[in-house]
Formats: C-alpha cells, sequence, structure tokens
C-alpha cells in the first residue's frame, strides 16, 4: 500500500482501531526480525518499511489524542 492511501486510511480508523493496527504491525515486525536473525527473508527492505508504518500509525495516536484533549 503506498503511503498516502495508508496514511489516508489512518486518519479514518478510530482511536481504538489504530491502537490494534499498531499492535499488529509491531507482532509482525517482531516475526520478520526473528525469521531474519534465523535465515534471510526475501525483502529485507520490508523491515525499514514497517517501522515506518508503525511511525505513522503511533503520529496518528498522538494526534487524535491531542485533538480529543483540546476539545
Amino acid at each position: 500500500m503506498k503511503a498516502k492511501e495508508f496514511k489516508d486510511n489512518l486518519s479514518k480508523m478510530s482511536l481504538e482501531e489504530l491502537k490494534k493496527e499498531e499492535t499488529s504491525l509491531k507482532e509482525e515486525l517482531f516475526r520478520l526480525r526473528f525469521k531474519n536473525a534465523t535465515s534471510p527473508i526475501d525483502n529485507p527492505m520490508k523491515l525499514k518499511f514497517l517501522k515506518r508504518d508503525i511511525a505513522r500509525v503511533k503520529t496518528a495516536i498522538r494526534a487524535k489524542e491531542l485533538a480529543g484533549n483540546q476539545q
């Protein structure tokens, strides 16, 4: 998924959905890191992209939290 599409999807999600998305991305990153440690994975750039996606989700969560506090 492209970064812009991913960001658009994040803006439409609720806070609970964002937290679930963050958890699932972290689990996937953990599994890929473990797999990469035991044997090389096909696409090592996937680790980098997952870390970026996690950062995007965390940013969206923080933005929603701040928006909720200001209301």
